[in-house]
Parts: structure tokens; C-alpha cells; sequence
């Protein structure tokens, strides 16, 4: 049952998760904090930490670290098939149907209405992460800084301010 239950979510989550990895964590921290409470919001954080720091897009990564945290490595298959399987599906689709796409004003118009919807999503993410993992002022000031950095150093890997801020939380918070 839990196989099913695992599968339906993440299958949710990739119908529904329009905008990319960002977009699609508020729905799966709903199915998986809110709905089946496979995670606490701790854990949730930490998944998403994880999940952007390991290689490969950060849905795919969170489905597979909570699949396997649920049930293991056929809990991992299960959810990240699961999360794939519409995208895998629409793009098929889309690209049958692409000249038909890319000259129909109705699907034009769809698609330009979905983009303040993803840009809102992304927002609750980071709204929702921000409010459950920065708990101090060490925190919000850190934040800030790699915020400006990042924006203003466009060609600096951004991998590189994780780890440093890495860094920074065990020298601040290890003494």
C-alpha cells in the first residue's frame, strides 16, 4: 500500500509541478509533510538541502531521498519513476504535436498565464523554506549575503557559496 501511496504522490507532483524543481516543492512538501507526513518539516529541509546539493534537478533528487527514506531503494524507484512519468509523457506528447504548439495563440496564452503561477510557487518555496530554516539573526545576515553575491556574481558557481556557507554554519554554530 505504501508503494501506491508513494507512487499517486509523486505522480500528483509531476502532473502538477509546472516551472521546474522549485516550483514543485511546495506540492511535494504538501504530499509529504502536510498529506502523509512521511517527513517532519526538519527532515523536509534538510531533503531539500540535500537535494540541491547533490548533481541532477532538485524534484527528481527530492523524490528519491523521500521515497527512500519511506520505504528504501524500491521506495526510491517507485517516486522518482512516479515523478517523471508525466513529464516523460508530455514532452512525448508536446513534441508529436510541437509546429501545432509553437503557431496556436490559445496555447500561447495558456503558457503566459502559467508563468505568474510558477513565479508564485517558487516564491511559496522559498517563503516556506525560509520561515522553517532560518531561525537567527547568524542565519538571516548569511542568507543575505550569499542572496547579493549570488545576483551580482552571475559567473560564480553557486556551488561554491554552498559551500562556503557550509563552512560558515560549523564554524559558527560548531563552537
Amino acid at each position: 500500500m505504501i508503494y501506491l501511496q508513494l507512487f499517486l504522490a509523486f505522480l500528483r507532483v509531476g502532473f502538477f509541478s509546472f516551472g521546474g524543481g522549485m516550483a514543485a516543492l511546495p506540492l511535494i512538501e504538501k504530499e509529504v509533510v502536510d498529506t502523509y507526513h512521511w517527513l517532519s518539516n526538519g527532515e523536509f529541509l534538510e531533503l531539500v538541502t540535500l537535494s540541491e546539493l547533490t548533481p541532477g534537478p532538485i524534484g527528481i533528487n527530492s523524490a528519491t531521498f523521500t521515497g527512500f527514506k519511506v520505504v528504501g531503494v524500491w521506495g526510491s524507484l517507485v517516486a522518482t519513476l512516479a515523478f517523471c512519468l508525466p513529464s516523460i509523457f508530455l514532452v512525448s506528447l508536446i513534441f508529436r504535436f510541437l509546429s501545432y504548439f509553437e503557431e496556436n495563440v490559445i496555447v500561447q496564452h495558456f503558457l503566459r498565464g502559467l508563468r505568474p503561477a510558477v513565479i508564485a510557487l517558487i516564491g511559496i518555496a522559498a517563503y516556506s523554506l525560509a520561515q522553517k530554516g532560518i531561525k537567527d539573526w547568524f542565519a538571516i545576515g548569511l542568507g543575505t549575503v550569499v542572496f547579493i553575491l549570488v545576483y551580482y556574481r552571475k559567473k560564480t558557481d553557486p556551488i561554491l557559496f554552498l559551500l562556503l556557507s557550509g563552512v560558515a554554519g560549523l564554524i559558527w554554530y560548531g563552537s
